[in-house]
Formats: structure tokens, C-alpha cells, sequence
């Protein structure tokens, strides 16, 4: 493994233990030229899984994409990170056992909104601005009110 400080090729793991959701192996490594020390995460991938954009446009599937989108519309909310990350193993696993080689990146955006509204309002209405292209803020208004609506009380 490369160290991220001096790009040197090779480090020593110092320890190793599965995550709190078991989807992945945390180590500890030290690199060999330096000294410094990081932490790196091993993660079983089914599949090879390409993202089919609009427009045509495919990209690997990429975890920390996902995981960025949604800390992004969790961010300032009382969302344990354990939780973001079970919501991305999740989507990640359904992603791959589908046995699809290609997926459409709204049915990515799909899945990402029905966890998010599962986990917490205010970041399934950020999550959906974005998704959802809101322009105007009678956007907001009315996707809002469907939220409330669903919930039966208002969201804060």
C-alpha cells in the first residue's frame, strides 16, 4: 500500500478489525520509509458495476462518491456516521447483487432518497434538491409539504 505522506510503496500493518457493521476490514498501517501512520478500509466488491449518466455518459461505480453525497446532505444533522455508512453498504449491495453490469445513476439517486427519508427529513429534502434539479423555492415548498404530508407533522 502506498503511502499517502512520501508515496513510498511499502507499509506494515500494525493492526487489523472489522467495522462496527462488519461490510469492511479497518487497518492501521505504518509506512516503512517514513514512519508516518494511516488507516486504510478493505471492502468485498461483488462486481465490476458501471453508472449509466445522462446522456449516455458511464463511470465506475464509486463508493466514495455515494458516501461524499450523502455525508454532504447529512452534514449539521444528528446523523451517526455509522449510519451513513450502513445506508452506502446498503445501496452499495443492492447495487452489486442485482446482477446488472450497468446501472442508471437515477436509479442510484432512488435508492439514495428512500434511505435518506428513512434517516432523517431535513437531508432527504437537501439530497432531493440536488437530485431533483429545484430551481425555484416554490420547488422546495412543494416537495416539503409531500414530506410533511407522509410524516403526518411538520419536519424542523
Amino acid at each position: 500500500m502506498r503511502c499517502p505522506f512520501c508515496a513510498h510503496d511499502n507499509s506494515q500493518v500494525k493492526d487489523s478489525r472489522p467495522t462496527e457493521d462488519n461490510s469492511a476490514i479497518r487497518r492501521r498501517r505504518q509506512c516503512e520509509s517514513c514512519g508516518a501512520r494511516f488507516t486504510t478500509f478493505e471492502r468485498v466488491q461483488l462486481r465490476e458495476v458501471t453508472v449509466v449518466k445522462s446522456g449516455d455518459r458511464r463511470q465506475p461505480f464509486d463508493r466514495t462518491k455515494l458516501e461524499q453525497s450523502v455525508t454532504l446532505a447529512c452534514r449539521k444533522r444528528s446523523v451517526e456516521p455509522e449510519r451513513i455508512a450502513q445506508l452506502v453498504s446498503g445501496i452499495q449491495r443492492q447495487v452489486e447483487t442485482a446482477g446488472e453490469s450497468e446501472v442508471a445513476s437515477s436509479r442510484i439517486g432512488e435508492m439514495v432518497m428512500e434511505g435518506l427519508k428513512q434517516l432523517d427529513s431535513v437531508a432527504y429534502i437537501r439530497f432531493a434538491s440536488v437530485y431533483r434539479d429545484f430551481s425555484e423555492a416554490r420547488d422546495f415548498e412543494e416537495f416539503a409539504s409531500t414530506v410533511q404530508d407522509a410524516a403526518g407533522k411538520p419536519n424542523a
